[in-house]
């Protein structure tokens, strides 16, 4: 009446699926926090520190599976790489990071530039306190255009479409710093 043979073939694949899940979840969760110390060294000019980590995150993501294992961390992990590789990117070319060559899905890429935003707003304020008044300046022109491109996306109540509120959100909070800072400056 009932197939044994079928459900140990079940139970099998069941415990295979666990096993990719869970390595999933570790390499992910590895991935994310080698971003996490991407971000931190950047901000802090420490790019020695930076160039090993790099290395080492880029082996990770490759073991990352690219469809979702019941689980999203999959896709934080992608686009919290996005966000270190591209803000790495942007402080030492000065320009932004292809999706070719991170090698990643357009919502996972996109899912992370507007991620970068935030940590572009961390930078212009330590840039101003530098006294490197046209790189913060740089900065707020270049998420200025980032965000005008995310304008023409056709996003639609997606986790794209909160995080681009994120991104107009930040851009603002980068036009009031610059504000204050122009007066500040004129003030003297």
């Amino acid at each position: 009446m009932i197939d044994r043979k079928h459900f140990e073939a079940l139970k099998k694949e069941l415990k295979q699926f666990g096993i990719k899940r869970e390595h999933a979840i570790r390499d992910s969760r590895e991935v994310i926090n080698l971003s996490k110390q991407i971000i931190h060294y950047i901000h802090r000019n420490e790019f020695k520190r930076t160039n090993a980590l790099i290395s080492k995150i880029k082996n990770k993501v490759k073991k990352i599976p690219k469809h979702a294992l019941d689980t999203d961390i999959n896709r934080v992990a992608l686009q919290e790489y996005v966000e270190a590789m591209a803000y790495h990117h942007f402080v030492k070319y000065k320009k932004l990071i292809s999706k070719s060559k991170l090698k990643v899905d357009a919502e996972s890429y996109l899912l992370g530039l507007a991620d970068l935003s935030g940590e572009l707003v961390r930078r212009a304020g330590a840039e101003i306190i530098r006294k490197n008044y046209k790189e913060a300046e740089r900065i707020k022109k270049f998420v200025n255009l980032l965000y005008g491109e995310f304008l023409g996306l056709d996003l639609r109540g997606s986790d794209l479409r909160k995080k681009s509120d994120a991104l107009r959100w930040n851009l603002k909070k980068l036009e009031e710093t610059m504000l204050d800072f122009t007066r500040a400056i004129r003030g003297r």
